[in-house]
């Protein structure tokens, strides 16, 4: 099992080589060079050069090397992965896919991808994470979350969600005493994290709009690190400590992965299938999950 760190994906608009420049500097464990949302639509295309030279830069130390593309159904899309792969595929990790809908849509760039890995001889696979930020997406997040063997990740947009969603978060503010009770993306978090961890790949909490109300974005990280995320994104520097710490595995969690995996090794070596530790009892498919913890502290240094 492939384990990558993923606790902070910042986001940089791929127009601006100043704030590619520092992102590079960050602590975070992926960034994300963005020709979509962050871009202007004038500026799509020229964007692509500076991404291509940002990819190439060697200063990029242990980070993952990501682009987010413009959708499927867009003009862009196609020369969007066809012109950062042709020349800078070699240096690319992941490929963060918008405004995914159904299966389809990952399908679109899984091929395309195939063909250029072939052409350009490439020596490794670059994976995908896909936006869980439509209706019609959480509608089939279960599908796909599982249709595609190069998806390494999902993660849940909460604008593009609320928009789709029809959300009315205005209505709490104006009146405080019918306010929701609660957080209100429970329901999207929760079904978003459980399609990932069914199909063995990452879920990532959404961004936090309000980068100057750390205490804001702490809360909603922990909220996603209990049901189950393993890492959320930063739209600004300020959030990657946060991120960093809270989705970094606890000693307690460390300790218990250790008690669970070291159980199951020796039920292994007795001849038995599965085993018992602290009243749990661990098969093939539960110590993956802690397998996947100790990873996780190795990669962030608390091993």
């Amino acid at each position: 099992m492939t384990v990558r760190l993923r606790r902070s994906e910042l986001s940089v608009p791929g127009s601006n080589p100043k704030m590619i420049e520092k992102a590079l500097a960050s602590a975070a464990d992926l960034v994300f060079l963005d020709l979509e949302d962050a871009v202007a639509p004038a500026l799509k295309e020229s964007s692509r050069a500076n991404v291509i030279a940002a990819l190439k830069n060697p200063h990029w130390g242990r980070k993952l090397r990501a682009i987010r593309v413009n959708a499927a159904e867009t003009k862009w899309a196609h020369d969007d992965v066809i012109d950062v792969v042709t020349a800078a595929g070699e240096s690319l990790d992941v490929i963060i896919l918008p405004k995914v809908k159904a299966p389809r849509d990952l399908w679109f760039f899984d091929t395309l991808l195939a063909q250029l890995e072939i052409k350009l001889k490439l020596k490794r696979k670059i994976g995908l994470e896909a936006l869980i930020e439509e209706t019609a997406a959480l509608a089939r997040v279960e599908e796909i979350a599982g249709c595609c063997p190069r998806l390494e990740a999902i993660i849940l947009g909460f604008g593009d969600l609320s928009a789709s969603q029809g959300v009315r978060a205005s209505l709490a503010e104006e009146d405080e005493a019918n306010r929701y009770p609660g957080d209100p993306w429970h329901f999207a978090r929760g079904r978003m994290i459980v399609a990932a961890r069914a199909a063995g790949i990452d879920a990532i909490d959404g961004p936090f709009a309000n980068f100057r109300d750390p205490a804001g974005y702490r809360r909603e990280s922990v909220w996603a690190a209990t049901l189950g995320a393993v890492g959320k994104w930063a739209i600004h520097p300020s959030q990657i400590e946060i991120a960093n710490e809270v989705f970094a595995p606890t000693v307690k969690e460390i300790d218990l992965a250790h008690r669970m995996c070291d159980a199951y090794a020796a039920s292994e070596q007795a001849g038995a299938g599965a085993a018992a530790a602290d009243g749990v009892l661990i098969d093939a498919a539960t110590v993956r999950i802690h397998e996947a913890v100790l990873e996780r502290a190795r990669l962030s240094g608390r091993a």
